[in-house]
């Protein structure tokens, strides 16, 4: 359950919602007239630093995950204009942040080293030796 004043990125991942910094301007592309006239692309920016539930690791990881999406002095920085709308560009871009923040709340899985199988090195070795014994009824015997 969300604390009154905090938005939830994730499970265990909120930020306050007054950290959350919505700037709009104009919009390019598709929509003739109107996107002239109106400001529906929607840019999000929140500091790293004010999301809370994130360990050090999941943040190490939502950095490698933005890349240039992460701008000086730590701040996300995500862009939306794919409808004409300026209300679901926000919605947008902040199901963007979501999916991002909880991307990088999952640890990768730690690889287990494992032994090849018995015959699976047999089937290896076969392999090899047939692939020598062709290479030597190749060979000239002239030397």
């Amino acid at each position: 359950m969300a604390e009154p004043g905090r938005t939830v990125l994730a499970p265990g991942v909120s930020v306050a919602t007054r950290d959350l910094r919505y700037e709009q301007s104009l919009s390019g592309g598709a929509g003739g007239q109107h996107v002239n006239k109106t400001n529906s692309r929607v840019l999000l920016r929140v500091h790293l630093r004010a999301l809370r539930g994130l360990d050090y690791a999941a943040q190490q990881r939502l950095r490698d995950l933005l890349g240039s999406r992460l701008v000086a002095g730590d701040d996300i920085l995500l862009r939306c204009d794919e409808t004409r709308s300026a209300s679901r560009n926000r919605e947008l871009v902040l199901e963007r942040l979501q999916q991002v923040v909880a991307k990088a709340k999952i640890a990768p899985r730690k690889r287990r080293a494992t032994r090849p199988t018995r015959g699976s090195v047999e089937r290896r070795l076969e392999g090899k030796r047939q692939h020598a014994q062709k290479k030597t009824r190749r060979r000239n015997d002239l030397d």
